[in-house]
């Protein structure tokens, strides 16, 4: 049964966005996973760690999937909906999850050999550095500031330029806390949305995306693109990611 655009639009609003978590997607949406592997290359730092540190972990959904993490593993997150997720999730596991100021993390000096971040909004790159130990590595996957940019522009039309730093430039603010850059890699990640419920759904969760998106205000134009996506088949965007690795100096 063909589902109407009414009833898509109220499902995807009445669908809970907290936390990290795609699943609600699975089957209506896709994107392309970076070729690095993010959590991956967390799995294989965390061998040779002591002490971690998760910035911005969100619903703590890469931490939940790292065995073997150290007994000294704390992560931040300053986004109340996100920070109780995070706590009924790592919690249990003795993993303490703080809120976390980006002008100060509670830490002392070179608490920890590896510092991570995947998707960080206000990544504390100074704070990170301080934090680090001599020889600590800091590991993120970030989004760049065109992310998404067809799907921004087919509901909003035109956007100003993105007012994230590009990868270049976030490795250059990196170096100035010290630290060095030991890997900068980049991708543009080919997804595709089915339907207009998806759509409204990511646009709800991922924020940034259209800033001040609501149903009622781009209805005319979630309409057109739903009109699109039943004549033309997925709408494919592209979300932008970088890899960015750095050491501490011993």
């Amino acid at each position: 049964m063909t589902r109407t655009f009414e009833g898509l639009l109220a499902e995807a609003e009445a669908a809970d966005v907290e936390g990290w978590g795609f699943s609600w997607l699975t089957g209506r949406a896709t994107e392309e996973r970076a070729p690095w592997g993010y959590t991956r290359l967390v799995a294989d730092r965390v061998r040779h760690a002591t002490a971690l540190l998760d910035l911005e972990t969100g619903g703590g959904e890469v931490l939940a999937e790292i065995p073997g993490l150290p007994a000294t593993t704390w992560a931040t997150e300053y986004w109340p909906p996100n920070l109780a997720i995070a706590r009924r999730r790592l919690e249990p596991a003795g993993i303490t999850v703080v809120d976390g100021d980006p002008t100060r993390l509670p830490f002392d000096d070179s608490s920890f050999d590896l510092v991570i971040s995947r998707h960080p909004v206000a990544p504390p790159w100074a704070e990170a550095a301080r934090v680090l130990r001599p020889g600590g590595t800091l590991l993120c996957q970030g989004i760049g500031p065109n992310s998404m940019i067809e799907l921004a522009e087919v509901v909003a039309g035109p956007r100003p330029p993105g007012t994230r730093p590009d990868p270049e430039q976030t490795a250059e603010i990196v170096r100035q806390t010290g630290l060095i850059v030991t890997d900068l890699r980049t991708a543009a990640l080919r997804a595709e949305f089915y339907d207009i419920g998806a759509v409204v759904y990511f646009l709800r969760k991922v924020i940034w995306t259209v800033p001040d998106f609501s149903v009622a205000k781009y209805r005319t134009a979630l309409a057109a693109l739903h009109a699109r996506l039943r004549t033309d088949g997925p709408f494919v965007a592209h979300a932008q990611r970088f890899l960015l690795e750095a050491r501490r100096p011993d």
